[in-house]
């Protein structure tokens, strides 16, 4: 199983944006094979360091994951993220 995590820092930091992140992210469940698990999180302290938003997704393989990035419905949440994050940084582990 692969795990991959993006912390996104929204532009728009009132959290509606956020909020609405979280709809778009957590639709992604159940339809990309290979994607086991989305879990989103929205930061609750908003301090300058912190990011607004935390996906979590878990994978079957990292053949799965490679899948994932070029999926269709991924493909239109990262359009809608380029849109509305400031910034985002990621990590993928085993």
């Amino acid at each position: 199983m692969v795990t991959h995590v993006v912390l996104f820092k929204m532009k728009d930091r009132s959290g509606d944006t956020a909020r609405r992140a979280r709809e778009i992210l957590v639709g992604m469940k159940g339809r990309i094979p290979g994607l086991l698990d989305v879990e989103v999180g929205l930061d609750y302290l908003r301090s300058e360091r912190s990011f607004d938003v935390a996906l979590i997704t878990r994978h079957e393989s990292r053949e799965a994951l490679d899948a994932y990035q070029v999926h269709p419905v991924h493909e239109t949440v990262k359009a809608f993220m380029a849109q509305v994050r400031e910034t985002s940084v990621s990590v993928d582990f085993d």
